[in-house]
């Protein structure tokens, strides 16, 4: 990844956030279960939240600037797994491990790009969006353990 300004980067990660609400908002189109999709349509909601914020750096720069960041533990449930490619029809198991792998590596992508700028602003954006990245693979590595619990492994 190459980028010449910060505005590059943004409009990078503003087709990142884009894709994962479209991944999401597909994903909960497929599924018959009702709690599966209601908690995928969740996660496309958080994405488009990223995605309205990248748009509207300026007009945000306030609530920036109060958030508070909190440890997200890191189950680490996703780095073991194989990366999966969306189908339709997929299991339920299947699309949180694609999901998980997903934000495993938007978390990834952030930490990557806040050593492509120098400026404290900039980074501080690009850590707010690691946390909430963070956050979303928490979220799906806790309701697949869960699953995983139901079905007594």
């Amino acid at each position: 990844m190459s980028f010449e300004s910060f505005e590059e980067i943004i409009g990078f990660a503003i087709e990142k956030e884009k894709e994962a609400a479209a991944f999401y908002t597909d994903a909960a189109k497929q599924t018959s279960f009702a709690g599966v999709r209601e908690s995928l349509e969740e996660m496309a909601e958080e994405e488009k939240k990223h995605q309205s914020m990248l748009e509207n750096l300026e007009s945000n720069k306030e609530a920036l600037e109060e958030y508070k960041f909190k440890w997200i533990p890191d189950m680490k449930r996703s780095d073991y797994m194989i990366d999966l490619q969306y189908q339709d029809g997929m299991s339920y198991t299947d699309i949180l491990r694609l999901a998980m792998k997903r934000e495993e590596q938007a978390l990834k992508m952030y930490n990557e790009l806040q050593k492509k700028t120098d400026n404290a602003e900039h980074i501080k954006v690009l850590k707010v969006l690691c946390q909430e990245e963070a956050k979303h693979k928490l979220f799906l590595e806790t309701l697949y353990d869960d699953h995983m619990a139901k079905l007594g492994d």
